[in-house]
């Protein structure tokens, strides 16, 4: 029976290489001069320093900017608070959302089932698998869950036939 997985992953290599670049243009920028501001990567979980509240906004921005370059979602991001670390220099943590919550995985069932199509959807960790009979209800369904769940950057992969 033909299916697929509804999936809600970044690309981890891409992220990196992201930040590495944002790293080098932050280095050579005349406004961070002689400014502590970086980025730094682990695993799932990104940090932006700064010198002030302003420039950490400028250093998210170039994050951003680059991470957009390399065709990587920002609906990925999950900003945290803003922490004031000795002096004047602060911290922002920046998540990178990976898998599909519990919540968001019912939201999308529910859409499915709303539909009336003729596949169905059940939620396998956190991922959406969703089977049908035919190719054609299969890809129907992701061109309606594009659609429908415009605030997650859902993938679809493990497609067979």
């Amino acid at each position: 029976m033909p299916s697929f997985d509804v999936v809600c992953e970044a690309d981890m290599v891409e992220v990196k290489n992201a930040v590495e670049q944002s790293n080098k243009e932050i280095t050579t920028r005349f406004d961070f001069k002689g400014s502590s501001a970086k980025v730094e990567q682990k695993e799932h979980e990104l940090t932006a320093y700064a010198d002030a509240e302003f420039q950490l906004d400028q250093v998210r921005d170039v994050l951003v900017n680059k991470l957009g370059k390399r065709k990587v979602d920002v609906r990925f991001l999950e900003d945290g608070k803003i922490e004031k670390i000795g002096g004047d220099k602060v911290k922002q943590v920046i998540k990178v959302k990976n898998g599909i919550e519990t919540d968001d995985a019912k939201k999308i069932v529910r859409v499915i089932k709303d539909s009336k199509m003729k596949v169905q959807a059940s939620i396998q960790g956190d991922a959406v698998r969703v089977t049908g009979a035919k190719r054609d209800d299969l890809q129907a369904a992701m061109a309606m869950l594009k659609k429908d769940v415009p605030d997650l950057p859902l993938e679809f992969n493990n497609f067979r036939d």
